[in-house]
């Protein structure tokens, strides 16, 4: 864990989110006091966080939505 003030932060911004990608923790302090904490997502697969993933595909068997809504029209 890295304690930082915020003006620190502010102008090393990308050196500090680099460590945080690597695991570490970052506390921002103001006037001495911690007003924000930075650490990596929780959800890892593989070491890759969850927004580098590729997205969830749905695939639905039979038959589609809009043929179905399109018959259903017909019949009325």
């Amino acid at each position: 864990m890295r304690t930082v003030s915020f003006t620190e932060f502010r102008n090393n911004a990308s050196l500090f989110l680099s460590e945080v990608e690597k695991g570490e923790i970052v506390i921002i302090l103001r006037h001495g006091k911690p007003i924000a904490q930075i650490s990596p997502p929780k959800k890892m697969v593989d070491g890759i966080p969850s927004w580098k993933r590729a997205g969830l595909r749905l695939i639905t068997s039979g038959e589609k939505l809009s043929s179905a809504i399109l018959e259903e029209r017909d019949i009325s």
